[in-house]
């Protein structure tokens, strides 16, 4: 643990908190992308497989739980709650999202660390992580109106995948033979899909007026 990779933690479950939040208090889903939602809970589905075999630490074990219920949990609301699920935007949120589960997983089979059923769902994880945001970002680019808290979700979102690159970095310099590629280019290209959204961010912050993505 280092104070990078900490930091990446607490704004990923800072994400988390904040989504709920508005789901919880607002009674609102709008322009938050179920599709997303549904690939979150498959990469925590298919990465946690080890939960009850595995323990690393508490505070490991309770970030999984935490994650995991929270990913079902934020599905649940918006598929069925009665009163969340009228805010839902539908007629938006049409991105094709099993054209990223498909490729991911073709990947995880060809290019993992060991060819377990176990190693290679870890493999699948990391690469539909990679892309899980972009049936969000297509749908506020769709929306066009975006409220503080979504923007403030998305925003967590990137900062914490940002902030495990200096964790990864952080140790690869202080820890000997340290080097998961599978991660770092599945992290970089992570970020890389934030990058146009970040822009925006920091544009509208300057400016103090409301983000508004380009169609």
């Amino acid at each position: 643990m280092n104070i990078f990779r900490l930091a990446g933690d607490m704004t990923h479950l800072a994400s988390v908190l904040v989504l709920l939040l508005k789901i919880h208090t607002i009674k609102s889903c709008a322009g938050i992308s179920l599709k997303t939602q549904e690939l979150y809970a498959l990469v925590f589905a298919t990465r946690y497989l080890d939960l009850f075999t595995r323990h690393i630490s508490l505070y490991n074990t309770l970030m999984k739980v935490i994650f995991l219920g929270s990913s079902f949990s934020i599905v649940w609301y918006i598929r069925r709650h009665k009163i969340v699920r009228r805010s839902y935007d539908k007629d938006y949120d049409t991105f094709r999202h099993y054209f990223l589960i498909i490729p991911c997983l073709l990947l995880a089979l060809v290019i993992n660390e060991k060819f377990t059923f176990r190693e290679v769902m870890w493999a699948f994880s990391l690469y539909l992580e990679a892309v899980a945001i972009i049936p969000q970002l297509v749908l506020l680019q769709r929306t066009r109106n975006i409220d503080n808290l979504t923007v403030q979700y998305v925003f967590l979102l990137g900062a914490y995948r940002a902030l495990y690159i200096l964790n990864w970095i952080y140790r690869y310099f202080t820890q000997p033979h340290y080097v998961h590629w599978i991660s770092w280019i599945s992290g970089l290209v992570q970020t890389l899909l934030y990058a146009d959204f970040f822009y925006y961010y920091f544009q509208s912050w300057k400016n103090n007026v409301k983000l508004e993505l380009p169609a």
